[in-house]
């Protein structure tokens, strides 16, 4: 098991906590909460050791893409780069949802 820490600066708020993605086999799981500071803190906890560049590399795109402040908890079970920015995306798009009720 490998733990990976990033960070990365921030100036955009989510509005909600986001849960997406399950931990099996060729995926992974994504839990992103609001975070008050002006920063991003990713925590990658992967089972495949040895990708360290190729995680860098995807999380550094996406977090300099969506500049979002979030604690962001990945658990991977040996998903493929694509995989892992679609559920990055899916958990944005979660965590974005406006929820307020319309009157």
């Amino acid at each position: 098991m490998e733990t990976l820490k990033y960070t990365f600066p921030a100036t955009k708020k989510i509005s909600q906590r986001a849960h997406v993605g399950v931990v099996g086999s060729g995926d992974m799981e994504v839990i992103v909460e609001p975070y008050e500071g002006a920063e991003a803190e990713v925590t990658v906890r992967t089972g495949v050791t040895g990708f360290k560049k190729t995680w860098e590399a995807v999380i550094d795109r996406f977090f300099t893409q969506h500049d979002i402040a979030a604690k962001v908890k990945i658990n991977d079970f040996g998903a493929t780069p694509g995989v892992v920015t679609i559920r990055l995306a899916q958990a944005l798009e979660v965590s974005s949802l406006d929820t307020s009720v319309k009157s």
